[in-house]
């Protein structure tokens, strides 16, 4: 019942929201014929209650719940185009504070033969301030339509990072990072075989995953295994969990159900001889040298993310290695424990962020939303002797696509 109060309270904000945005539409096509005004009238109402019976229908419809379509898609033309009158709102909103304003100097100046008002009191909006709202609304609705189109627009990034206290004989360690593959998302496995086949042409040393392979469910790998099995390193494939992968992000009929799709996860990890490190750690040898590799389950500080990871079971052992890499797949992990309590994990491999799916990056700036929640929510990042390196995702979730921030492989070159 809560949650359906939830989503009904969602569409009172999005009823308002309607009505206020519908001002300017108004005020943009007032000089407009009594047919045109009528057909935008017409158009925008009957989008926008449409988007609102599908949002408020959300959570009686099972369908709806299970439909990959409604989720990737349909959930996200809905959000998108809140977003974008919500941005748009922000113009507008500037608008009516200069009304009032100019309302206000009308009363207190009444005069000094300044005409705030017409005869009626009446302040007009802007039609410049509406157009530009409106404009900038539909070119964020418009990008993220267009970014449906990069959510399989996988990129190799290819970093080097020089350690003093690496061993000679993992000097020119080849190491694909990826992270969040997300399967439950995906609805077109050739695209995903080419991530997989690209990743396969860097011919890397060693394979490291960090976490999230799926949305809840342990049988959204089902179509996938035979996909995902293909990666192979000569130094193994290791592997960790994400905050997804244990199932608390969807209703379970018992906690023995949702115990049982953990330990079948478990086993699709296996299945593709991926090794799956459980607040564990492994040493990596070569030629006569050898490094400690450890991973943990999710560890998160921010909000109400999980800490099942356990440092103190994984670190103990490692004490005798020179070079340490740990697996952990939410980089707030990194300020909040690693840094403070472990000064000898050289590098640290995490996801979680995928950089928020939208953001501009370019050699000279990199901006996302995400980081007003994160620090570090993509590539590396250094702290003294310690490096980070968040992965931007190779999968997606919720919005179906990638807007600037693309989805990833991760190449690293230790030196």
């Amino acid at each position: 019942m809560r949650n359906a109060n939830t989503w009904l309270i969602i569409g009172l904000i999005m009823v308002l929201l309607d009505w206020y945005v519908f001002q300017s539409v108004k005020s943009v096509s007032q000089n407009s014929s009594d047919k045109t005004r009528l057909t935008v009238t017409v158009v925008y109402w009957a989008i926008s209650v449409a988007a609102l019976v599908m949002l408020v229908s959300f959570p009686y419809i099972q369908a709806l719940q299970t439909s990959k379509i409604f989720r990737n898609y349909v959930f996200a033309i809905i959000a998108g185009l809140f977003f974008a009158k919500l941005v748009g709102s922000l113009f507008f909103l500037i608008d009516d504070l200069r009304r009032l304003f100019m309302w206000i100097g009308s009363k207190v100046f009444p005069n000094t033969g300044a005409h705030f008002a017409d005869e009626g009191g009446n302040i007009s909006r802007s039609v410049f301030m509406s157009w530009l709202g409106l404009g900038v609304g539909a070119g964020l609705f418009g990008t993220l339509l267009y970014g449906f189109s990069n959510k399989y627009n996988y990129q190799v990034r290819k970093v080097k990072l020089a350690f003093d206290n690496l061993p000679a004989a993992f000097k020119g360690l080849k190491i694909i990072h990826i992270s969040d593959i997300h399967s439950g998302s995906f609805q077109n496995k050739a695209a995903v075989q080419h991530g997989v086949d690209l990743i396969m042409q860097q011919y890397a040393d060693l394979i490291l995953f960090t976490g999230d392979l799926v949305n809840d469910r342990h049988e959204e790998m089902n179509d996938y295994i035979d996909v995902f099995n293909q990666l192979k390193a000569p130094m193994g494939v290791y592997s960790t969990l994400g905050n997804h992968d244990y199932g608390d992000y969807t209703s379970w009929p018992s906690p023995q159900a949702k115990q049982k799709n953990l330990e079948q996860l478990k086993q699709v990890h296996a299945a593709m001889n991926w090794r799956l490190l459980m607040n564990e750690h492994v040493a990596l040898t070569k030629g006569n040298d050898a490094i400690a590799l450890l991973g943990i389950e999710n560890w998160g500080a921010k909000g109400r993310f999980p800490k099942y990871g356990k440092m103190n079971e994984a670190y103990p052992g490692t004490e005798k290695y020179a070079f340490k890499i740990l697996m952990s797949h939410d980089p707030s992990h990194w300020d909040a424990e690693v840094r403070t309590k472990y000064a000898d994990i050289d590098l640290m491999l995490a996801g979680h962020t995928h950089g928020f799916q939208f953001g501009i990056e370019n050699p000279y700036f990199k901006w996302s939303p995400v980081q007003w929640m994160y620090k570090q929510w993509a590539g590396l990042y250094e702290e003294g002797k310690q490096k980070l390196y968040v992965n931007r995702g190779f999968g997606f979730i919720g919005y179906p696509g990638r807007v600037g921030i693309l989805p990833e492989i991760t190449l690293i070159e230790l030196a």
